[in-house]
């Protein structure tokens, strides 16, 4: 056995007080303003603070414990960017937590949204976790570290593409963009950006489970890919894009999630 369960007993104490503590500061700025979507922006900060107790605490792998936070906070100061513009950009909060929190006491808006993401976060973040507390075995196994490290990398690199692509075509004036984008990698995907997150997380669970203890945790990335693609990604805005002019043929011609090349119009 590689892993040091006492160490990991650590690391998952102090992630899960890191997460809380994220998350609690969101909420009591959140909730009396009524922007109950200021959750968008501590989801990145609570993933990369995971990632760095482990870095700091753990008694892995020092270069595997060390990459991953490094890429993991990178990934999240990126996206903690783009959120907080966006967030700053509107003076009302987001129509998807207006809808879903309706009706909702103080304390259901605390369990729908804050306790549930800093559950969703200590979750996914699990391989990261049990990595942090784990060696690396001799074998060629050990080779899905580096493996998962560049599908981080990749899974990174298309989403912040994806991501300007978006911000470049909302930025064009609304009489000279056209009504859907469909060029770049929008042109081989629907929900690009989604897919590059869901590759920066399996990457991140590749990395881990080169330590066997870790190759368990297959349901973290699973977690991850269901939020991305059902529960508060793709397919909710699918539905919200149903009824853009020229969006149900865009829907004909190009791939839902994972890049394909298009048809031409």
């Amino acid at each position: 056995m590689n892993l040091d369960t006492r160490n990991l007993r650590r690391v998952v104490a102090v992630s899960a007080l890191a997460v809380t503590t994220i998350q609690t500061a969101t909420a009591a700025v959140a909730i009396p303003r009524q922007r109950r979507d200021y959750a968008d922006g501590a989801w990145g900060p609570g993933l990369a603070a995971v990632a760095l107790t482990g870095a700091v605490l753990g008694n892995g792998d020092p270069v595997r414990r060390w990459t991953t936070a490094v890429l993991t906070t990178a990934w999240a100061a990126r996206l903690e960017h783009l959120m907080l513009g966006r967030l700053r950009g509107k003076d009302t909060e987001d129509d998807r937590y207006t809808e879903f929190l309706s009706g909702a006491s103080t304390a259901g808006v605390i369990g729908k949204v804050f306790v549930t993401q800093a559950v969703s976060q200590l979750l996914v973040s699990t391989p990261t976790q049990l990595a942090a507390s784990s060696t690396l075995p001799r074998g060629k196994r050990r080779l899905l570290f580096p493996l998962g490290a560049a599908i981080m990398v990749t899974g990174a690199v298309v989403e912040a593409i994806a991501d300007r692509q978006k911000d470049a075509y909302s930025a064009r004036p609304r009489e000279e963009r056209p009504s859907v984008l469909d060029t770049g990698l929008w042109g081989w995907s629907r929900h690009p950006n989604y897919f590059g997150d869901s590759l920066f997380w399996d990457g991140a669970y590749v990395a881990a489970a080169a330590s066997p203890p870790a190759g368990w945790t297959f349901p973290a990335p699973i977690a991850m890919n269901y939020f991305l693609i059902y529960a508060t990604g793709a397919k909710r805005t699918e539905k919200k894009m149903q009824d853009r002019p020229g969006y149900r043929d865009y829907q004909q011609r190009v791939s839902f999630f994972f890049p394909w090349p298009g048809k031409h119009a």
